[in-house]
């Protein structure tokens, strides 16, 4: 849809020729951005609810760097998931106020001060799960919702976890990492009447196969209302958690603020 297009839409609907519902309907199947190797979905916000986010890995660092600068342009808050170093200098330079975050390779551009609404609990069963669980934070809080982080609680030492049953209990929604056997998900949903989301991580020894053990574990989890996303996977589990905690909130009469 180029130019043209969009101008004789505007002008229908100011003529009453065409309803704003209709306008927005078509607004929605707008063209994206063609870079040449990337075509940059500007309106999946409009759609989804959403902005699009860089998946890294695989890219050039001039690659992701272009993606970013032109989302940059029509969205307050940017996310590049799975960045190398080289990739965020690339952004940085083209972007001076991107942030990177080397422990789990996030570059954001965080431009929208929102105070975080509801509650979502990132919870680890180990330190080395750390970065996929602040992955799925940082995403979590660029899209607005608040997060309480609670690491290195796994059932080793389960008495870390029953420490903190207040906190979890008062969230909207948990997202519980854990690697080894996996299963900090479902001693989780044995505590609490939320929705938890189960992230296996590839941590462990080599009859954890690379995370396959957790995650196969997890999918068996008597636990009710445990959902599970791939492994290594924290920004699906942040996408999925921000969707319940905002439910969530608008059940309850209030309005988020993302």
């Amino acid at each position: 849809m180029n130019a043209h297009r969009i101008r004789t839409l505007v002008e229908e609907h100011r003529n009453g020729e065409l309803s704003t519902d209709d306008l927005m309907e078509v607004l929605k199947e707008l063209p994206y951005e063609d870079l040449g190797f990337a075509r940059i979905d500007h309106h999946r916000r409009m759609r989804s609810g959403y902005p699009e986010v860089i998946y890294g890995e695989g890219k050039s660092p001039e690659q992701a760097a272009a993606i970013f600068q032109r989302l940059a342009v029509h969205n307050g808050n940017v996310l590049c998931t799975r960045a190398t170093p080289k990739m965020a200098r690339a952004i940085s330079e083209l972007q001076p106020g991107a942030l990177y975050h080397p422990a789990c390779r996030i570059v954001e551009l965080r431009r929208s001060d929102v105070q975080g609404i509801g509650l979502v609990v990132v919870a680890t069963g180990g330190t080395s799960d750390i970065p996929v669980a602040e992955e799925a934070a940082i995403v979590l809080e660029s899209f607005g919702s608040r997060v309480e982080r609670l690491f290195d609680v796994g059932v080793a030492g389960i008495h870390r976890l029953l420490a903190h049953t207040t906190l979890v209990r008062q969230a909207n929604c948990i997202i519980a990492v854990a690697g080894m056997e996996g299963a900090l998900p479902s001693v989780i949903g044995g505590l609490v009447e939320v929705p938890v989301i189960a992230v296996p991580t590839s941590i462990g020894y080599g009859a954890s196969f690379g995370g396959v053990t957790a995650l196969l574990a997890m999918l068996n989890s008597c636990a009710a209302g445990v959902s599970v996303v791939n492994i290594d996977n924290g920004f699906g589990a942040a996408c999925q958690a921000d969707m319940i905690n905002k439910l969530a909130v608008r059940g309850r009469g209030e309005e988020p603020t993302s």
